[in-house]
């Protein structure tokens, strides 16, 4: 590794990696920050995606391989003091390790290239955990894509990308979609768009999930709209077996993804 430690917080290096920890920024300089080694090895799998690392004298030790694997793809990598990387991570106790990496999200219409059978789409999520949970319960289904419309979080949110423990790196993203249309192009592409709502008349039991299906996830609070639901082919509900309420979100989106993974699988 060159160069001493970092151990000014106001430095240009520094200050450049804060600001994007905010979404304005972010979108401006076309970059996000990946924090944690789950994260970072994610990122370095992935061809010129990660632009720097920083890392503190014990992760380097801790984790040598990514720092061996950063700098064989020509990474800068820079060791920062714990006061530094604190500056540059929103958790309590940091890892010591945060990449700052190029955005990785993809239109819709690539997203949807080839012949998708399974997707996520988010509509007016606003928590970050619940939204990067989604994510990896979608990655982990095998879902072809994720698709975030235009008032739901923002992916590369900080939290949100520890949330997805690497799934931001693995499967299409797409942010920023208006519904409508989306809804549209995901049933142009021979997907059928299933609400996922605890209004619905129908059950999970009910359906026939062996084709290729679009879950549309909503609000943690108000869940779906009505001109949303009345946008998808139906309206379905996990059902309660037991005294619980409800669901959350992230629990309710994995029920659904795996049902449908499984329903696609099965002979």
């Amino acid at each position: 590794m060159a160069g001493s430690e970092l151990t000014n917080v106001k430095s240009p290096r520094v200050k450049a990696a804060r600001r994007l920890t905010k979404r304005a920024f972010r979108d401006q300089d076309r970059k996000f920050l990946a924090e944690g080694p789950q994260a970072v090895r994610e990122a370095l799998r992935l061809a010129d995606v990660t632009l720097e690392l920083f890392t503190t004298a014990e992760a380097e030790l801790r984790h040598a391989e990514l720092i061996t694997a950063a700098t064989l793809q020509g990474v800068p990598v820079h060791r920062a003091s714990g006061e530094v990387m604190a500056e540059l991570t929103q958790t309590v106790t940091p890892q010591g390790l945060v990449a700052v990496c190029r955005l990785v999200h993809v239109p819709l219409e690539r997203a949807l290239e080839g012949t998708p059978r399974l997707v996520a789409v988010l509509a007016h999520v606003r928590d970050p955990g619940n939204a990067g949970t989604v994510m990896r319960a979608a990655d982990a289904a095998g879902a072809d894509a994720v698709v975030f419309t235009d008032a739901s979080v923002d992916p590369y949110n900080g939290k949100c990308v520890r949330a997805s423990a690497g799934s931001l790196f693995h499967l299409p993203v797409v942010i920023g979609a208006p519904v409508s249309p989306s809804v549209r192009q995901l049933k142009e592409r021979g997907l059928r768009v299933l609400a996922a709502d605890g209004a619905g008349k129908h059950t999970l039991d009910d359906v026939d999930l062996s084709g290729p299906t679009a879950w549309i996830f909503g609000n943690e609070a108000w869940g779906l709209p009505e001109e949303i639901r009345a946008e998808a082919d139906d309206v379905v509900r996990v059902p309660i077996y037991g005294q619980a309420e409800s669901l959350n979100l992230a629990t309710a989106a994995a029920v659904c993804l795996y049902s449908s993974a499984r329903a696609q699988r099965v002979p």
